[in-house]
């Protein structure tokens, strides 16, 4: 009975042991299962991370290498509005959240009665923050704060040659887009400023404060003017000189810049 006993206790313990092994074996899988589990979603994560950033050079590098500005318009144009007065009308864009518009100081002047429409065919009361008639530029305010802004590139780096769009609303055809390239830069203004591009790309009467925009889908000016009777001669203020403005006129009232 001593050595049953005895080798049922020596079995029990053997059971136990292996038992014992099994749970930490399996323990140490799981645990190793687990940090494989994370590894394969940070990798993930980092995959859709580079996917995304992708597609946008993708987008970029077929506006540069072809004339299909499609994928840059389609995000560009959500920020482009319309801006209709008691006396006319012109364009405008979102240059800074908080429903921020800029344009032209001419679209708005000597008008008392304004409004905004976007793209998706909202219309908008509007603010006028303040205007500066030398750089012939106005910042503007909505109430909506939910559009997306559009991005100001350093001027600096234009290139003549390069391929540019112009979104505005040209004869009353809202949204239009046409396209050409930057013909010259620092040409002189109606200010004697050397402070405009010229470019071939198509420019009429209500272009005027929609945005001059590059490959990147960034502005590089605001549509100003064109020589009367001629083609193919418009002329933009250089994105540096809009941020100097629109700071100007908003610490004016602020005490501090916007962009």
């Amino acid at each position: 009975m001593y050595a049953i006993f005895t080798k049922q206790s020596a079995d029990y313990n053997n059971l136990n042991q292996k038992i014992t092994n099994l749970q930490v074996d399996t323990q140490s899988k799981l645990n190793d299962l687990s940090s494989s589990l994370l590894n394969t979603e940070s990798n993930l994560k980092t995959l859709n991370s580079q996917l995304g950033s992708l597609d946008s050079e993708l987008v970029k590098l077929k506006a540069s290498a072809s004339t299909d500005f499609s994928g840059i318009i389609e995000e560009a144009i959500k920020s482009v509005v319309t801006i209709k007065t008691n006396l006319g009308q012109g364009s405008g864009f979102f240059i800074e959240n908080g429903g921020y518009v800029v344009t032209n100081e001419h679209v708005i002047d000597g008008a008392n009665a304004a409004i905004i429409l976007t793209y998706e065919g909202t219309t908008h009361s509007v603010i006028v923050i303040g205007k500066d008639v030398n750089m012939d530029i106005a910042l503007l305010k909505i109430e909506d704060t939910s559009y997306p802004k559009l991005t100001l590139k350093d001027s600096n780096d234009i290139q003549v040659g390069e391929k540019v769009i112009a979104i505005g609303n040209p004869l009353g055809l809202q949204f239009s887009v046409s396209e050409g390239i930057v013909s010259a830069v620092h040409r002189t203004g109606n200010n004697n400023l050397n402070a405009y591009i010229q470019t071939d790309a198509s420019l009429n009467p209500g272009n005027s404060g929609g945005p001059l925009i590059n490959k990147e889908g960034k502005v590089i000016g605001i549509n100003n003017f064109k020589v009367s009777g001629s083609e193919s001669l418009g002329f933009a203020l250089e994105s540096n000189y809009i941020k100097e403005t629109i700071n100007n006129i908003y610490n004016q009232v602020y005490n501090t810049t916007l962009i």
